[in-house]
């Protein structure tokens, strides 16, 4: 219909995009009184909503436009009934938190502004059932701490090492020896939910301004994508097993300090080189 709302509206499924639909199904035709049900959060202003909604509101096209809003709503009514049975399931889990304790609040794995669905606090909710809140890891929201604790669950017991944690998700090296020789390279070609839900994670720090972003950046430098988040959701499986198994918090040591500390792990590792040759090493002083 030449209508072109998605150009001023990012996201056309949040509250203004969903209520223009609607009062366009509804009837309403007039670009003007569209451009009024904009929200606070939008950036253009109503004469470019408006303008945007200026198009040839032809029957079929609205006709195929009603269907897909009726389908859209069917299948979030599906999701809040099994957004409900999920609820139910969870408060029948094992409580490892005390009243005392209080639960996660906005911790910077929370997604940010994006919508929210009208159910339970999940991340409250995966705080009391594992004692700890996974989303302070950086590149792990409440998603991806459902899935690892769906798949896995909170008892790290069956695992005595981080290690064969992360070689039961498939994240550790498989390599193919005979006769001493190394044949191929790799991981075990396994699948498994909670193992790409890290690998996800571990593609999301790519902008993270955190320690672990600056090793994924550097790794990913170093050894190519594929294998930089391979190695990213190894580290990130490490982390999580370590949280789960002795309740220990995640305390994000910076870029900065990420920085500081590879410097000075290559510094030393020139220095060993130039022993090795008989030079040494001077660094300059600074005035």
């Amino acid at each position: 219909m030449n209508i072109q709302l998605a150009n001023v509206i990012s996201d056309i499924s949040g509250m203004t995009g969903m209520a223009i639909l609607r009062a366009i199904v509804s009837g309403e035709r007039n670009p003007q009184a569209l451009a009024r049900l904009k929200g606070e959060r939008i950036h253009a202003t109503r004469e470019e909503i408006a303008q945007s909604l200026e198009g040839n509101w032809r029957p079929e096209l609205l006709f195929t436009l009603e269907q897909s809003l009726a389908l859209y709503d069917t299948y979030q009514q599906k999701i809040a009934e099994c957004n409900l049975r999920i609820e139910a399931h969870l408060k029948s889990m094992e409580s490892k938190t005390t009243a005392e304790q209080p639960a996660p609040q906005g911790g910077r794995n929370r997604g940010g502004h994006r919508k929210q669905t009208t159910w339970l606090d999940l991340s409250s909710q995966l705080f009391r059932i594992a004692g700890v809140d996974l989303t302070q890891i950086d590149g792990i929201q409440v998603q991806t701490a459902q899935t690892v604790i769906s798949e896995v669950g909170v008892d790290m017991s069956r695992w005595k090492t981080e290690k064969q944690f992360a070689s039961w998700l498939g994240l550790c090296p498989d390599n193919r020896i005979s006769g001493g020789k190394v044949l191929k390279r790799g991981t075990r070609h396994f699948v498994n939910r909670a193992a790409t839900a890290l690998r996800m994670a571990a593609w999301s720090l790519f902008r993270s301004q955190s320690a672990l972003g600056a090793n994924f950046r550097r790794l990913r430098r170093k050894l190519g994508a594929p294998k930089a988040i391979t190695a990213m959701a190894h580290k990130l499986a490490r982390l999580v097993y370590r949280l789960l198994k002795w309740g220990h918090e995640y305390v994000d040591q910076g870029l900065e300090y990420y920085e500081a500390r590879h410097r000075e792990q290559q510094v030393q590792l020139l220095k060993k080189r130039a022993a090795r040759l008989g030079l040494q090493i001077v660094e300059p002083e600074i005035a």
